[in-house]
């Protein structure tokens, strides 16, 4: 069940200036429900533009988007499409501004209209998703947590409004590798149990090979790839083309290959290879 679809989407930002620049051109996308995709690109490739059409923070300059069945226009209200569709920018972190985490975390809840026992579940539940306890955290100020934890209360606070899907923008940008290690174990937890798709904007390849079922890769402001991981990391010539990659751990084992090693190269996580190259020094030491 689609739960997004991109129409023919182009945007031009200063349009008829000349500071006139295509960011989209003729992009079409479909989000199906229960989709985790990795949305990669080099800077300036049209991710960002893209994910701020998805919950009608910028409008098109032609093409259409329809969210659960409604297509964005003036005549929908946009906290509709917001409540279905969740986006958390780099940084969220920097807009937390409540005095306790249980507050801010409310925040969005609070202006739905939802009654104060209803808002308090939500809290609560989304807390939990994001692997902080509540009792532990409710009371604490958002300002005095580590980076990683800042992070999940903004994550929080937009679960808490109950989207069907969750838009992240670089969401480890500026953690140290402890935190980035917490948010993608929480971002892999919540998938797991949160009902939800998720969208991931990233220029790792690492970080996406170890989490997305699906990749979308863009380049100057058109969508270029869209399969899912494993197959997009087989056409590494054409990533590098548009100044992207493969992970580093699949570019090792296609250098093995090419030094005479019988090894499979359809690897693309540490863990993978690592049986992989085991395999092969067995095999080696059996001959």
């Amino acid at each position: 069940m689609s739960l997004i679809e991109v129409k023919n989407l182009t945007h031009i930002y200063g349009e008829g200036t000349v500071f006139e620049k295509k960011a989209l051109d003729s992009v079409n996308l479909t989000v199906n429900e229960r989709d985790l995709i990795g949305l990669i690109g080099h800077t300036g490739s049209g991710k960002s533009t893209l994910i701020q059409h998805l919950n009608g923070l910028i409008k098109p300059t032609s093409g259409e988007i329809v969210v659960a069945g409604k297509t964005i226009t003036d005549k929908v209200p946009l906290v509709d499409i917001r409540q279905k569709v969740g986006l958390v920018f780099q940084y969220p972190e920097y807009q937390l501004f409540e005095e306790t985490v249980e507050r801010d975390i409310a925040f969005g809840p609070q202006n739905l209209g939802l009654n104060a026992e209803e808002v308090k579940i939500r809290v609560k539940e989304s807390m939990e998703l994001v692997g902080l306890n509540y009792d532990t955290f409710k009371e604490k100020s958002p300002f005095e947590l580590s980076g990683g934890q800042k992070r999940r209360v903004a994550i929080a606070g937009v679960i808490a409004m109950k989207p069907d899907v969750l838009i992240l923008d670089e969401p480890t940008a500026g953690l140290d590798p402890r935190g980035r290690d917490e948010i993608f174990g929480e971002i892999k937890n919540l998938y797991k149990n949160g009902n939800i798709t998720i969208i991931i904007v990233s220029h790792s390849m690492e970080d996406m090979a170890s989490i997305a079922n699906r990749i979308v890769v863009m380049s100057d402001g058109k969508i270029v790839m869209d399969d899912k991981a494993r197959e997009i990391f087989k056409r590494e010539d054409e990533l590098v083309k548009i100044g992207l990659g493969v992970p580093q751990i699949t570019s090792f084992l296609i250098e093995l290959k090419k030094r005479g090693a019988d090894i499979n190269t359809n690897c693309i996580t540490v863990e993978e290879a690592k049986e992989e190259v085991e395999k092969y020094l067995r095999g080696r030491e059996n001959a």
